[in-house]
């Protein structure tokens, strides 16, 4: 009994394997991107508890700076330097306030279900704007992807479920060979070049100064420690002093 053996041609061939290098390039950028979605929300939520915690306490440590200089440059009018450190602590008191988000209760931490990564990840690979071959069809991707990292910030299976109905593959014209295989390269080389970018925006967020204090403060508290409050605990401490120094400077003044 003989047997049929479909041979590819070399085109073919080389589309067969780019179409596969294509298919693991959606996976892994698809948990890159969940990756960096995740860091980013729970970087945010730190932040909030932050500015909750002590974020008002820097401001009114600030605010009683400001009157401690503004006394000392009534007692020693011929030093300006009482009056610049005096407007520059009550700026730096408006801007703590102005950034620090209305006092609620944040999350505590962001801790997504694998259920909800898993569908994130499915739906990543569908959408992503990288994909896209034409500039309208990568606006409407992009519009979709924030929609889905709003949606897995909010914990909202449903919301994502919606954007997958919402999604629908676009219909492209039928391509010759060539112009599949020119299509697949150039979707395998944006994605390249995303997962590049996914990896810088990653290093850059660890190297900021919010970024490593979550992490001391994590650190801390795997040692039984409340790292936040203890710098809030310090702050009231400076206030506490520096309230005593209105009190005694004003004295003189009197």
């Amino acid at each position: 009994m003989s047997s049929v053996v479909q041979t590819l041609s070399p085109q073919a061939e080389e589309l067969q394997s780019r179409r596969r290098e294509l298919e693991d390039l959606r996976r892994t950028l698809a948990d890159k991107e969940l990756e960096l979605s995740t860091e980013n929300t729970q970087l945010h939520l730190f932040e909030r508890r932050y500015q909750n915690v002590v974020g008002q306490m820097y401001a009114e440590l600030d605010q009683v700076k400001a009157q401690v200089l503004g006394l000392a440059s009534k007692l020693f009018p011929k030093a300006e330097n009482f009056r610049e450190e005096a407007e520059s602590a009550r700026e730096q008191a408006r801007e703590f306030q102005e950034e620090s988000p209305e006092v609620e209760k944040p999350r505590k931490e962001f801790n997504p279900p694998e259920n909800l990564k898993k569908l994130f990840r499915r739906v990543a690979k569908r959408i992503h704007p990288d994909l896209a071959s034409s500039a309208a069809e990568r606006d409407r991707r992009h519009e979709l992807m924030t929609k889905l990292n709003q949606a897995y910030d909010s914990l909202d299976e449903e919301a994502i479920r919606l954007i997958m109905i919402e999604w629908e593959e676009p219909i492209h014209e039928k391509l010759e060979l060539g112009e599949q295989l020119v299509l697949v390269v150039s979707q395998i080389a944006r994605l390249r070049k995303r997962l590049h970018e996914i990896s810088d925006e990653l290093e850059d967020l660890t190297l900021t100064e919010m970024f490593q204090l979550k992490k001391n403060i994590e650190s801390a508290e795997l040692e039984g420690r409340d790292l936040l409050q203890e710098i809030a605990d310090d702050i009231e401490e400076k206030i506490k002093k520096t309230k005593t120094q209105i009190r005694d400077l004003a004295y003189d003044f009197i």
